[in-house]
């Protein structure tokens, strides 16, 4: 009998430490591993682990790996994956909202963009919060800028190129440059310019890098278009499954994963600019008429974004300026 006892005693205590087991949560990031965003994002999950001591560990899985880019935000709602990184602006055909930061001209340093994305926040966090979904955080992309075989001097030299989007926003800022757009996800870039596919993009100076655009272009014109951000997301109910040390745990770690990525990508702006130079592209400042033209495009797609949003957007747009 007393044996019958101390094996039972044995059975609960292995029990009770299964039930304790940490919790293991995969997180679909859509990005390679030599970016800012998936650097931090590796730091974000250090980050969790150390403060939980282990009791949440969250397992990340870059490049598109786990989940491809535009059906991250679907995995996350249906909880195929409690937590994953996406592209705002890949989810404009959901709500206007998304497209916000991707207006061209909107916001063109980083301290405008801070201040869109501080007048935009609650609107973002009410529409996840619709589709069962939280803010972590949220990280911005270097300015966005032109990349070409030939120079691009003037809005005329757009047309009939075949322009690779990442946006239903920079589509339509594609045929009003009377280019044709063609979506592209950052991986497939190479093999889509090597094809033909696309003959010119406009993006970050870190894609570019990560690309390695100078194989298959010679020109970036910094024209610092706007200045898009991703998101980290969780899902609400996977979120409430955890104990409440976890979740303070959680939540300071993305508060300091915003502000360091933050500084990270005004960093990587020079950094990756420079490389792009050190790798024998030409970098130049856009030309006055290139930017006169440009930024009368932008302001007509503030309009549009405007006019699609309603009483609300119009009223985003008025505490940004």
């Amino acid at each position: 009998m007393k044996i019958f006892k101390i094996a039972a005693l044995t059975i609960a205590v292995i029990g009770s430490a299964t039930s304790s087991a940490a919790t293991r949560w995969d997180m679909a990031t859509p990005y390679v591993d030599a970016t800012h965003h998936t650097q931090n994002n590796i730091q974000f999950a250090n980050d969790v682990k150390v403060a939980t001591d282990g009791e949440l560990e969250i397992i990340i899985h870059s490049g598109a790996s786990l989940i491809k880019h535009k059906e991250i935000p679907k995995a996350v709602r249906s909880q195929q994956v409690p937590i994953g990184e996406v592209f705002i602006g890949i989810m404009g055909n959901d709500d206007p909202i998304y497209k916000l930061d991707n207006v061209p001209f909107l916001a063109t340093n980083f301290e405008q963009a801070k201040k869109l994305y501080d007048v935009s926040k609650s609107a973002i966090q009410a529409k996840l919060d619709e589709d069962g979904l939280m803010l972590l955080y949220s990280v911005p992309w270097p300015p966005q800028g032109i990349y070409s075989q030939e120079p691009v001097n003037k809005i005329e030299d757009f047309k009939g190129a075949k322009l690779r989007s990442y946006s239903s926003t920079l589509s339509r800022l594609a045929i009003l440059l009377e280019a044709s757009p063609t979506t592209v996800q950052t991986v497939e870039i190479p093999q889509a310019f090597s094809t033909g596919i696309v003959n010119m993009m406009i993006t970050s100076p870190t894609t570019g890098v990560s690309s390695q655009s100078w194989d298959y272009v010679n020109h970036y014109t910094d024209v610092q278009a706007w200045i898009p951000k991703n998101m980290v997301i969780v899902n609400k109910r996977a979120f409430r499954r955890l104990d409440k040390p976890l979740q303070t745990a959680l939540l300071a770690a993305a508060e300091k994963a915003e502000a360091r990525g933050w500084e990270m990508a005004i960093k990587e702006t020079k950094e990756k600019t420079a490389e792009l130079a050190k790798n024998g592209m030409k970098v130049t400042e856009p030309s006055d008429a290139l930017m006169t033209e440009l930024k009368k495009v932008g302001a007509n797609m503030a309009v549009e974004w405007a006019e699609e949003s309603g009483s609300k957007g119009k009223a985003l747009l008025e505490a940004y300026k």
